[in-house]
This record gives structure tokens, C-alpha cells and sequence, in this order.
């Protein structure tokens, strides 16, 4: 994973209505208007910050007809924390809990 990608991520995770859109999709496939409904916030809303966690990988994306699901990506999530602990906590406990952590 690149630095990028921690950066992304990081930038995605920074913004509390994310954070409240990633919270309800953690462990079921929500859909768009489920999402809109529960946070009471507009569509283009929660469509603009999927739009942001889809392009960090954070939330795995199905069709269904019309409607449009989502789910959080975990593994993705696990695996860049990860990274931002070797970057930023690289002593050689913390690097050798993310190995096997992520192994």
C-alpha cells in the first residue's frame, strides 16, 4: 500500500458524517436510502461522502436494480491502520504486532 492510500484513508476517516455512514454499514449491505433515512441528512449528501469512502476502499459496493448497497470494507480498514502504525509507531514491538496481525 502506498503513502497515498494512508493518506486517503486518514482524510476519509477524518469527517465525523462519514464516520456516522461507515458506523451503519459496518457487518450488513445498507442501501442509499436507508443510509438518507436513518442519518436524516439528503441524498446527494450521502451519495457525496460514499463517494469518498468508495475511492479510499473503505466500502464495498453492490447493484441491485435500481438500488444501490453498501457494506464496510473491514479488511481494508485492518489493513490500513496497519500501515499507519508502522509509519507512525515503527518501533519493533509495534511492527511485529501489525506482522502478525496481518498475517
Amino acid at each position: 500500500m502506498s503513502t497515498h492510500d494512508v493518506v486517503l484513508f486518514a482524510k476519509a476517516i477524518a469527517d465525523s458524517t462519514r464516520q456516522q455512514i461507515m458506523k451503519l454499514c459496518c457487518c450488513e449491505w445498507v442501501s442509499v436510502t436507508e443510509i438518507t433515512e436513518k442519518m436524516k441528512v439528503s441524498q446527494p449528501t450521502v451519495s457525496h461522502h460514499l463517494a469518498i469512502l468508495r475511492e479510499a476502499g473503505l466500502v464495498d459496493v453492490r447493484s441491485e436494480g435500481r438500488q444501490t448497497f453498501y457494506t464496510l470494507n473491514q479488511n481494508h480498514i485492518a489493513v490500513c491502520c496497519g500501515q499507519l502504525m508502522v509509519r507512525f509507531a515503527p518501533d519493533e514491538a509495534s511492527t511485529e504486532a501489525v506482522k502478525q496481525t496481518l498475517s
